[in-house]
């Protein structure tokens, strides 16, 4: 039992901060933000439900992808937030999920997704899941220093609880061993909450207001508005998103297994499944989901390899989603301590992706290839995305995105690059 409360923590901790960042971008209320969080909530659940019964097969979490997050904003800049512009962008941003399911579900039953594995060698592996943690640390790191929209100045007494949460993690993780070991992500976010309870008080509670019981609202922003403009878009996200199965099976993989051991197969049915998991995003007006590397870190720190728990705690989260007011307490969990409990796992990430770089010699070849794609896909991370925001929306994904680029860049030169080392 209580190793499927740790995986709901985990599956929790990956969906509650998404919605409250797509809330703040166009400017919804309390209650659309809960009801945003309550679908996420379900579209979280069901997708590792079905990943781990009809897909790849493993316990890695499906949370909200940051690409779509990205696209998000996007729209938001481009078709707007309030009145009769906000309801047609996230019409459009409906329909683009749908469409993206539809492809990333024909790659999957065409076989086109699999051929894809050939192009992850571990050296582009390595720079795939590296510049991944670059590129969420300082998100997780905001978190915990209590920054947000509202909220531009360091509170240093959060930090300070979210620093205890931190290293409860990675104490518990590294130096204990037996049922403490396999609960650390547990215990240090329950030490941090107790804290900060002590500290800082218990907030708004969100609860008192929230209906016992009610269903998650399908197409709660209206009928998706399919228009031609979407198509590249879903076209080029669904390329995109293959590259982060790829990682996220890799990595866990690697994890459970000892080395990097998925099939064809396994990233076939991953992709089919990713795409019906898009489609249910669209239907119920959340944020698309994507199996989420950082699992692997969970795995390592915990032990928990066994995929049952993983699926109870899918389903539960789903059960949990049809009660508002149960959402309401969990969402009460302080951002600072989540993000400290989701950055001790990048440690154990961040380690998989070093590993993967320094896998053979650093020869010439080899470390022009890692510094290249470091240096110009880290270094996009740090400019504005509205800086590109004169570029065609298609261009606009590839280009605002370091991770991608940095991550194409060490294909092209893994590929083109051949030596006799």
């Amino acid at each position: 039992m209580f190793k499927v409360i740790q995986w709901f923590i985990f599956l929790l901790a990956n969906a509650v901060a998404i919605p409250i960042v797509i809330g703040s971008i166009f400017d919804m209320d309390t209650t659309a933000i809960m009801q945003l969080m309550q679908r996420t909530f379900f579209i979280v659940g069901i997708a590792g439900f079905l990943q781990g019964l009809i897909g790849h097969k493993l316990p890695i979490v499906d949370g909200p992808a940051g690409l779509w997050v990205s696209t998000f904003s996007v729209f938001a800049i481009s078709v707007g937030t309030t009145g009769q512009a906000g309801v047609e962008a996230f019409r459009l941003l409906e329909a683009a999920m749908i469409l993206t399911g539809a492809f990333l579900m024909a790659f999957g039953l065409f076989k086109v997704s699999g051929k894809v594995i050939g192009l992850f060698t571990p050296l582009v592996t390595g720079v795939f899941l590296t510049l991944l943690t670059f590129q969420l640390s300082g998100t997780f790191l905001e978190g915990m220093l209590g920054l947000s929209s509202q909220a531009t100045q360091i509170n240093s007494g959060q930090f300070a609880i979210a620093m205890v949460t931190f290293s409860s993690v990675l104490i518990l993780s590294i130096f204990f061993t037996g049922w403490m070991k396999s609960y650390a992500v547990l215990l240090g976010i329950s030490l941090g909450w107790l804290l900060f309870v002590i500290f800082f008080g218990t907030g708004d509670m969100l609860a008192s207001q929230a209906p016992i019981m009610q269903m998650p609202e399908m197409f709660a922003w209206g009928a998706p508005k399919f228009e031609w403009s979407v198509v590249p878009i879903a076209i080029l996200t669904a390329f995109i998103l293959l590259s982060n199965i790829v990682a996220a099976l890799s990595a866990t993989s690697d994890v459970i297994d000892g080395h990097s051991n998925f099939s064809q197969t396994q990233m076939n049915r991953g992709s089919f499944t990713l795409g019906i998991n898009h489609g249910i995003s669209g239907m119920f007006s959340g944020v698309a989901v994507v199996p989420l590397a950082s699992t692997a870190g969970f795995i390592q720190l915990t032990g928990q390899t066994k995929k049952g728990p993983f699926i109870w705690a899918s389903a539960l989260l789903m059960i949990v989603s049809f009660f508002p007011v149960v959402i309401a307490f969990l969402a009460m969990i302080p951002s600072p301590i989540a993000n400290a409990a989701l950055l001790a796992t990048f440690v154990q990430l961040m380690g998989l992706g070093l590993r993967n770089l320094f896998a053979e010699p650093l020869y010439e070849r080899r470390m022009t290839i890692i510094t290249v794609s470091m240096l110009l896909g880290g270094g996009l991370m740090f400019i504005p995305p509205e800086s590109f925001a004169h570029l065609p929306e298609t261009i606009k994904q590839v280009v605002s995105n370091g991770l991608l680029v940095g991550t194409i860049i060490a294909v092209v030169l893994e590929k083109i690059w051949k030596t006799s080392e």
